[in-house]
């Protein structure tokens, strides 16, 4: 039994930092609230990377457009 173990641990190979921060982004984008430079409120979409994509007027909406391109949304509070 511990042969087998052995070998399962040998066999792990961490991922590479770049390889990392690309998981699930082609799955999942994150909804956050902001404040825009003029006052005004808006809901910002950024990728699973980090990276801006949209914006929208409400929660709901930004979670339909998300959908309607097949990605999950995940809120940031």
């Amino acid at each position: 039994m511990e042969n087998q173990t052995n070998k399962t641990t040998s066999a792990f190979t961490p991922l590479a930092e770049d390889a990392f921060l690309s998981l699930g982004a082609q799955q999942i984008a994150y909804i956050k609230s902001v404040n825009l430079p003029d006052g005004a409120h808006a809901v910002a979409i950024f990728s699973a990377d980090g990276k801006p994509m949209a914006a929208a007027p409400t929660i709901e909406v930004a979670e339909a457009l998300l959908r309607q391109h097949d990605l999950e949304p995940a809120l940031v509070h």
